[in-house]
């Protein structure tokens, strides 16, 4: 699997990345064999950044991984959690909080230090606190050991600037905005990030299952317009022969200046196919027509979060 730098952080990261949402059951349910497979073959494959959160499965992902890694040598991989969301409408990011999910996190996930902690879907609060009391509270933890490098994660293309502009964090996490349907994330963040110095992550390359020929879930915020694209792009890529979950992952990859993308399954053979297609060359005329597919409805997106926010 391919590294690249992550910022100024001496991280060196695979361009595909392993997502632990799906072991908190946050899409269905998962058996424990199949939650430790997962994490086993993800190893096996290269995708040996790790990313989770408390939110995912109210602690589920984090206890599961800590279980998976238990026997793991802790060298091998690159840890990532979060803070701050600890349910649908739960959000603290008070320092006092910080302190706490930290040292949570570590106990479940087995471990004496994390590798990256990022404040975690930071549009649905008043972001002044993050700059005044979140990320200071992040500091001084990470000079006592527990974690190498602090971050955020969100939505929306303005909280980058936002927080950037007023104070300096290791990485950032992008979702569902670097995909081949909407590439915000690379037109408006990426270059501002990068001239800055601060580590580049993106995550979810499918963009809730958009991207897949699996059922759209209901919670799907995406307009419909973008779904029937999103439709119309699968089918011609099945009658090439392609899964357009292949092309999806071969894409997001592909940009040079993001570090990389996190895709998440429980699923180990899904988690072997994204291995293989990462080291298979893209059908760069197949793509030019599913882009242009999407042409009408590219970097359509939804509202996240508080409205000032986005």
């Amino acid at each position: 699997m391919q590294t690249r730098p992550l910022g100024k952080t001496g991280l060196e990261l695979p361009v595909l990345s392993f997502g632990a949402s799906s072991l908190g059951q946050e899409f269905r349910s998962v058996n424990l064999d199949e939650a430790l497979k997962a994490v086993r073959v993800a190893l096996e494959c290269g995708l040996n950044f790790i990313d989770t959160s408390p939110f995912y499965g109210r602690g589920m992902s984090e206890v599961l991984l800590g279980i998976a890694l238990r026997d793991v040598p802790r060298s091998s991989y690159t840890l990532c959690t979060k803070l701050g969301r600890y349910d649908l409408p739960h959000f603290d990011f008070s320092a006092k909080r910080v302190a706490e999910s930290v040292d949570v996190s570590l106990h479940r996930l087995g471990t004496d230090h994390l590798d990256i902690i990022l404040c975690h879907d930071i549009e649905f609060v008043p972001m002044q606190q993050i700059v005044d009391e979140t990320i200071p509270a992040l500091r001084k933890i990470q000079q006592s050991g527990k974690v190498r490098f602090i971050g955020f994660s969100g939505y929306p293309q303005k909280i980058f600037r936002f927080i950037c502009d007023q104070t300096d964090v290791d990485c950032v996490l992008s979702y569902n905005q670097y995909t081949l349907q909407n590439t915000r994330f690379a037109d408006e963040s990426v270059p501002y990030l990068k001239a800055k110095g601060v580590g580049i992550m993106n995550a979810g390359p499918f963009s809730a299952r958009l991207l897949t020929n699996a059922p759209l879930p209901k919670w799907l915020k995406e307009p419909e317009r973008v779904k029937d694209a999103a439709r119309k792009a699968a089918a011609h890529c099945a009658a090439k022969g392609v899964d357009i979950a292949q092309l999806a992952v071969q894409f997001s990859i592909a940009h040079p200046d993001i570090t990389t993308t996190v895709a998440g399954s429980a699923n180990p053979e899904n988690i072997r196919n994204w291995a293989k297609w990462a080291v298979t060359p893209i059908d760069q005329t197949l793509l030019n027509e599913v882009l242009e597919i999407f042409r009408p409805v590219k970097n359509l997106g939804h509202m996240e979060g508080l409205l000032e926010n986005n």
